[in-house]
């Protein structure tokens, strides 16, 4: 089915569009540890070092089948773990049933061996190899921390080319942006815009700490932002511009990232939680713009023209009273995603 447009006469709704990923990070919840991002991250790489693609297949799979308990039924799988992996996260989708575009991570330097490709060409062989086995695919320069200049160059010249998504980490910490200030003398986002990496196939994972003029190049040139909040808040990347980005029409879409909530409701909550600090008002962002960042703004990010529906159990104990024209905004303002019927039809 094609997703497009809310029915709330049957409480059928487009599901949910999970646009960044790291699935194997969700078993970091039990032991996240860290006083910031940076030390925080160094568990998170023990943990993706340990992953094989036997361990990919199972454990993405459980991961996967929460996200679809969950409303998500598309999720775009941010990988760096490497080649093989990349083919076992795509067969763990295949067997739960949830659409996947395989965002395939390009890692010049920096990270862990296993994540890293000898040189572009290389990285653009493991492209074209996914794509050949039927998968559907994005490119993913992990961030300017761990590509080059030509890097970028040379895969957001591929992605125009081919017409792929481009999905890249940008502005999340300060320190990452200090980081390129010193090596290239700009900022992040202006650093995408003058390697041809913003474009409409854009997406830009985080950007916490843009600025106007980065949002300005965002605005120009028709790429969108990722907001992942509970991520986040929980690693302490601070509060995403939102009016900011409103004001410009950037377009939004949201992602579980390290997976420790799987709850779009709660992610689109926060999103509109954190405008409301922003500016002191409420409502900023209306509900059905906040369906649609949840649903096919994130399919657009994706590439994607089709994902499957969901339902909503209108007997849950969140929706009780609630008139049927009114479930929507219900479900934004006080539901959890076990509003989800469990049974898709």
């Amino acid at each position: 089915m094609v997703a497009s447009g809310f029915v709330t006469a049957n409480l059928s709704l487009p599901g949910f569009v999970n646009s960044h990923s790291h699935s194997f990070q969700r078993a970091l919840r039990v032991r996240a540890a860290g006083t910031d991002f940076w030390t925080w991250r160094e568990g998170m790489l023990e943990e993706a070092d340990r992953a094989t693609p036997d361990s990919i297949r199972v454990h993405y799979a459980e991961v996967y089948r929460e996200m679809l308990a969950a409303g998500y039924t598309a999720v775009g799988e941010f990988h760096y773990l490497g080649a093989p992996e990349a083919f076992a996260a795509a067969e763990a989708a295949t067997e739960v049933g949830i659409a996947i575009v395989l965002l395939h991570v390009a890692y010049e330097r920096g990270g862990l061996a296993r994540m890293r490709q000898s040189s572009v060409a290389a990285y653009l062989t493991e492209v074209e190899a996914l794509r050949e086995a039927g998968i559907a695919v994005g490119v993913a320069p992990h961030s300017v921390r761990a590509c080059s200049r030509p890097w970028l160059e040379e895969i957001g010249a591929y992605a125009a080319r081919e017409g792929l998504p481009l999905h890249i980490h940008a502005d999340e910490q300060p320190r990452e942006i200090q980081e390129c200030l010193d090596e290239h003398d700009c900022r992040p986002i202006e650093l995408l815009a003058d390697t041809g990496c913003l474009t409409p196939l854009t997406t830009i994972i985080h950007a916490t700490h843009a600025n106007d003029q980065e949002l300005d190049h965002l605005a120009a040139t028709g790429a969108r932002i990722c907001a992942c909040p509970t991520t986040e808040a929980d690693l302490g990347d601070g509060f995403l511009s939102v009016s900011a980005i409103r004001e410009r029409s950037i377009p939004l879409c949201i992602g579980s990232d390290s997976n420790m909530r799987v709850d779009p409701l709660e992610e689109l909550r926060e999103l509109e939680g954190i405008a409301r600090r922003q500016t002191g008002t409420r409502g900023v962002i209306l509900t059905e713009d906040l369906l649609g960042i949840g649903t096919s703004d994130g399919a657009a990010a994706l590439g994607l023209s089709s994902w499957a529906p969901i339902h909503i159990d209108v007997g849950h104990r969140s929706l009780a009273g609630v008139a049927a024209e009114h479930v929507p905004a219900a479900l934004i303002a006080g539901c959890a995603a076990d509003v989800v019927a469990s049974e898709i039809s």
